[in-house]
């Protein structure tokens, strides 16, 4: 029976970045998870690494503060994945005073105290990016966040806690754990069983069912579990930035770029299972309407390309209202014996902060590194952006910048020594070649068709789905080869 200091159940951004931190500071670490890493909520947001500024309206000064300075960890540690992002905030018509926004502002701008990203500000009268996208009529402001991709977060967090020893399992199901002795005994998918001195769950929205169902434990603390819905249509606007659009119900949708398209969200709805995360009609047509109030160009759900969902386990602090719940996270103990760290709540901006809590609250010594060093891919120079320069002469320069910002540096181990498409081998359609896939498949993780274009890629909308079976059936190939390939490295038998 294999051995850890800690066994962390969910592969999503929480658990994923509480193995990293375990793994850095010494420990030996299993993270498993039944799916592939954030297969569900954490690929699901609204890919922001922000502050939170309507938080400010409950008050939620700490949650603020804490995540305008995780988000500048994020843009200096993960460069290519996390950039700055311009958001556009015109007035409501019948909301919030304009003095009161401008005020919000103004505090969101004092908490970020000295940010690398630029201060809010008024739109200048002749800022006709900002302004010809809008109805008329609008006053507007503007200030800074980043945008983030979010299901790669999650992953290069899973990466790094490999690379410094953590063993990562996914496709891989906790069936039950009982606490014998100073050690938990864990059963687990496939009929292995592992012993662990310590567990974490951090399993997002079904946080509950473990703690209950599969380590027999109670807990005072509940989850409330909000659907937020996003979807994807053709461009409402041109441009880079971004529009934080203010409803009557006292929502906020954003409107981001997207690719070829604008990604819109979210809703808040609350949902009765965890399950519960497919898109229904009325919060398309919501996410339209909330679109068309402000943009010339109006869509319809005619025009929706994707949409998902992703159900948000947010800690039930007793709000009525779904939107009025609080995105913080709540960490609760068991010390009674082997310990157990339950993790409710949180948001994907602050994963680091809350993995560092976490590993403190079990008492975890070691060295916190986790804010000063890159995750992989993110140690980007001078060098590096040479080397893209020699890769411009033979790639395209859409493919380039895609790469780029999804791998950084570790780049170089995807194209290796190719010097031409040619030698990136089979091309599945888009810009995806079959160096890339290998890559997928033996560094990060991936195991499907799904994983690779809708997670690891973000290139589900540009492949077909006859492309997207015959590279399913290509990473399947290469799975069974890798498997024969590993039994005929086993000992003979000697017998």
């Amino acid at each position: 029976m294999d051995s850890f200091d800690l066994l962390v159940i969910g592969g999503g951004i929480n658990g994923a970045a509480i193995a990293r931190d375990a793994a850095g500071r010494g420990l030996s670490v299993l993270l498993v998870e039944r799916d592939d890493l954030a297969s569900h909520t954490s690929s699901a947001s609204s890919k922001l690494a922000h502050g939170g500024l309507r938080y400010l309206e409950q008050y939620e000064f700490r949650l603020v503060r804490e995540s305008l300075r995780e988000r500048e960890i994020l843009l200096r540690n993960a460069p290519h994945i996390v950039r700055p992002l311009r958001f556009i905030l015109p007035d409501p018509a019948g909301g919030r005073p304009w003095w009161l926004i401008r005020l919000g502002l103004l505090l969101y701008g004092l908490l970020a105290g000295r940010s690398s990203l630029p201060r809010p500000r008024a739109v200048r009268k002749d800022d006709s990016a900002a302004r010809a996208p809008l109805k008329d009529g609008h006053m507007l402001a503007e200030y800074w966040d980043g945008w983030l991709d979010d299901a790669r977060l999650v992953v290069l967090n899973a990466m790094d806690a490999k690379l410094r020893g953590a063993e990562v399992g996914t496709r891989t199901e906790l069936l039950s754990a009982r606490r014998e002795g100073e050690r938990w005994l864990a059963q687990l998918s496939g009929g292995r069983e592992v012993a662990a001195r310590m567990v974490v769950n951090a399993a997002g929205p079904w946080v509950c069912q473990v703690l209950h169902e599969r380590l027999g434990e109670q807990t005072e603390a509940g989850v409330r579990l909000v659907k937020g819905t996003h979807i994807v249509v053709p461009r409402l606007y041109d441009g880079d930035h971004a529009y934080i659009l203010q409803q009557p119900d006292g929502r906020v949708v954003f409107a981001l770029p997207y690719g070829e398209h604008n990604l819109v969200g979210t809703t808040d709805t609350p949902v009765a299972k965890p399950e519960d995360e497919a898109p229904e009609p009325s919060e398309i047509a919501y996410l339209c309407e909330a679109a068309n109030r402000y943009f010339v160009r109006q869509t319809d759900p005619a025009e929706v390309v994707w949409s998902f969902g992703g159900i948000r386990a947010l800690y039930d602090d007793g709000a009525a209202d779904a939107k009025d719940v609080t995105r913080d996270y709540r960490l609760e103990l068991d010390d009674e014996g082997p310990k157990l760290l339950s993790v409710f709540g949180g948001k994907i901006t602050t994963a680091r902060a809350l993995a560092s809590e976490a590993l403190d609250t079990l008492g975890v010594g070691g060295l916190k590194f986790t804010a000063t060093s890159h995750l992989p891919g993110g140690d980007i120079d001078i060098h590096f952006n040479g080397w893209l320069g020699e890769l411009a002469q033979w790639m395209p320069q859409p493919m380039l910048l895609r790469m780029a910002q999804a791998y950084g540096t570790r780049l170089r181990r995807v194209v290796e020594d190719a010097a031409s498409l040619d030698d990136l081998g089979r091309h599945f359609g888009a810009d995806l070649y079959e160096a890339e896939v290998r890559y997928l498949v033996d560094k990060e993780f991936a195991r499907t068709a799904e994983d690779v274009v809708w997670r690891r890629t973000k290139l589900g909308l540009r492949l077909s789905s006859k492309e997207q079976r015959e590279l399913g059936n290509f990473i399947a190939s290469l799975l069974v080869q890798r498997d024969a390939t590993a039994l005929e490295r086993l000992p003979g038998d000697t017998g």
